[in-house]
C-alpha cells in the first residue's frame, strides 16, 4: 500500500474530487505520456513544539489550534494527549476543542498517545490494558474529525517476542479502529520501534488497512547508554535516511523534527531536502507535521525557522 493510499488532506481531497488532479476519469491517460504530479504537501504544526510554554501553562490546551492559525498561520494541527490527558471523554472540553479549530479555518489531523500501558509488553494483561486504554483515544479522534491516533510500540524481550506481541496488539486496536474511520500509526518513538526495519516487518504482518507508520526525522535511538528511554545520550542510531525510506510505504503521516539550524536556515543535523525527497518517493500527498524539539531558538522561533525551511524547500521541489 503506497501512502499516497492512506489519507490526503482535505484540501488535496476535494482539489482531486472536483478533477483538478489525477485526471484519468477524463481519459487523459490515453492521450499520451501525462507528467507526473508536482511535489506538494501541506504543513501542520504539533502540539510537542510547544510542549514548555503548554507545561508551564503559558498557553491552554484549549488555545492550541488557535495559537497554530493566528501565530504561525498553519491550518493543521497535530495533538498530544500530554495536554490534556483526562479530557478522552470529557464532552465539553472536546466539543470545545473542536469549535475552536472549527473557527479558525484548522484541520484535526491527529492525535498522539503517550501515558498508555505498554502495547508491546511481555505481560498479556498489560497488553490487552493497552488495546483497551488507546481506544478512548480513537473514539476523541473521530468527534474531533481527526484521521488517526499515534501509538507508541517501544517494546522488551527480544526482537522476535517485541514483533509477535506488536502484531498481536496492533491488529486488535485496527480492528477496533474500523468502526471510526481512524487509523492506527505506529512512530519511530524509541525503543524497537526506532530500527526501522523491524517496524517495517510488523506493517507487513499486521497487514490491516488502518495501521501504518509515522515516520519521524530524528527518532531513531535504539540504544542509550543508561539502557533508559530518552535520558542519557545515545550510543547506537539507526541510520535516519534509511529509516525514514523503509517506513515511508507505511506512512499516514510525516513528523519533521527540528533541532537547531545553521546561518543559511537550514537544520544542522538532518539533511531535509533529503528527507523530503524520500517522502515524495513515496508519493506522499498528506500533511508534513513541524516538530521543533531544540533548545537554542525559542520554541516560537524554531517553529518559524522549520516552517520557512519546509516551504523553502516545498517551492524547489514543486
Amino acid at each position: 500500500m503506497s501512502s499516497s493510499d492512506f489519507f490526503l488532506s482535505r484540501r488535496h481531497f476535494l482539489i482531486a474530487s472536483a478533477g483538478l488532479i489525477g485526471s484519468t476519469s477524463l481519459g487523459v491517460a490515453t492521450m499520451g505520456a501525462v507528467a507526473a504530479p508536482a511535489f506538494d504537501f501541506e504543513i501542520s504544526l504539533a502540539q510537542w513544539s510547544l510542549h514548555k510554554a503548554l507545561f508551564a501553562g503559558e498557553i491552554k490546551a484549549l488555545d492550541f489550534p488557535v495559537v497554530a492559525r493566528t501565530t504561525y498561520d498553519i491550518g493543521a494541527v497535530e495533538y498530544v494527549n500530554q495536554f490534556f490527558m483526562d479530557k478522552a471523554k470529557d464532552q465539553v472540553f472536546l466539543r470545545q476543542l473542536k469549535q475552536r479549530a472549527e473557527d479558525n479555518g484548522v484541520v484535526n489531523s491527529l492525535i498522539m498517545v503517550d501515558g498508555e500501558p505498554e502495547m508491546a509488553s511481555a505481560d498479556k494483561k498489560i497488553r490487552t490494558a493497552a488495546v483497551e486504554g488507546h481506544k478512548k483515544w480513537i473514539e476523541a479522534a473521530r468527534y474531533l474529525d481527526c484521521t488517526a491516533i499515534r501509538i507508541n510500540l517501544h517494546g522488551e524481550g527480544t526482537e522476535a517476542d517485541w514483533k509477535k506481541r506488536s502484531t498481536e496488539t496492533l491488529r486488535a486496536l485496527c480492528e477496533f479502529s474500523e468502526d471510526f474511520n481512524i487509523h492506527v500509526l505506529v512512530e519511530n518513538h524509541g525503543g524497537f520501534s526506532s530500527n526501522a526495519k523491524l517496524l517495517a516487518d510488523v506493517m507487513r504482518a499486521v497487514d490491516h488497512p488502518r495501521c501504518g507508520t509515522m515516520p519521524d526525522f530524528g527518532n531513531f535511538c535504539v540504544r542509550r547508554r543508561d539502557g533508559d528511554m530518552w535520558e542519557s545520550p545515545c550510543v547506537e542510531q539507526y541510520d535516519i535516511y534509511k529509516g525514514v525510506a523503509e517506513l515511508m510505504p507505511y506512512a499516514g503521516a510525516v513528523s519533521a523534527k527540528s533541532f537547531d539550524f545553521d546561518e543559511q536556515g537550514n537544520e544542522s543535523s538532518i539533511d531535509f531536502r533529503a528527507m523530503l525527497k524520500l517522502v515524495k518517493a513515496a508519493n506522499y500527498q498528506g500533511y508534513i507535521g513541524i516538530e521543533y524539539e531544540g533548545n537554542k531558538l525559542s520554541e516560537e522561533a524554531g517553529i518559524r525557522a522549520t516552517k520557512k525551511l519546509l516551504d523553502t524547500i516545498r517551492a524547489e521541489m514543486a
